[in-house]
């Protein structure tokens, strides 16, 4: 465990509700596995909450810096925390911690990743590093979200479809008055079947516990055993 006082090297918005801060690292050093998660905050707050690390650990090596995810709370609140963050923002880092990830090896040719909402943070590091080390295991994200203005990382997971890197499956679960023409309403079985391929599929799923829950038993209902499903929930 280390706790790292460093500043924020970038701020933009992933979707209305969220925002991906960059922390820059510099000299420090940071060791971690796809799929841990980090105390942060601000430095001069006794504020900090989990977050997921957004970006794989080689990323983060080449970039010298982590990625988050962080959802947008109230800024007026008496106790600030990462959405005041701009470039230049001191942050308090504790971590790694977290036993959510994959074995390495990977003894499974495929995997499913399945999103709801901002769960997609571990996932994102989850699914490029296994890119990067693993190149011949297909995979498969499905990710749930209530608009379709909430998927974070749209444009990047689209490229990697187009380029045939991975198979993406979208579906938003609020109905809208907009010019979405994918998949609407929950994750089911017929997404589900559609999207995996063989029983012997290593599958991890993050969301909100509910979320989690069910597509757990949706899986089970297709045949993968509870020893080929890993999770991860968050409170929603």
């Amino acid at each position: 465990m280390h706790t790292l006082l460093i500043p924020t090297r970038s701020v933009f918005a992933a979707t209305p509700r969220t925002r991906i801060i960059v922390a820059d690292l510099g000299p420090s050093a940071f060791r971690f596995h796809a799929g841990q998660a980090v105390l942060a905050g601000l430095a001069d707050s006794t504020v900090t909450r989990p977050y997921s690390i957004a970006c794989s650990p080689r990323q983060s090596d080449h970039d010298k810096a982590i990625e988050l995810l962080v959802q947008v709370d109230d800024v007026a609140s008496p106790d600030p925390h990462l959405e005041r963050a701009e470039a230049g923002t001191l942050l308090r880092i504790e971590g790694p911690f977290g036993s959510f990830g994959l074995p390495s090896p990977l003894a499974e040719r495929r995997l499913l990743l399945v999103a709801g909402g901002t769960g997609i943070a571990p996932l994102r590091s989850i699914m490029w590093d296994t890119l990067e080390r693993e190149p011949d295991v297909g995979i498969t994200l499905i990710y749930s979200a209530r608009a379709p203005e909430e998927f974070a990382f749209l444009e990047e997971l689209g490229a990697l479809e187009s380029a045939h890197r991975i198979e993406l499956a979208l579906t938003v679960t609020r109905q809208s008055a907009s010019t979405w023409t994918g998949a609407r309403g929950r994750i089911d079985q017929a997404l589900m079947t559609a999207a995996l391929k063989t029983a012997e599929t290593r599958c991890a799923l993050c969301g909100p516990s509910g979320f989690v829950a069910d597509v757990t038993a949706l899986l089970t209902q297709s045949g993968v055993p509870h020893d080929r499903i890993v999770t991860e929930t968050y409170a929603a």
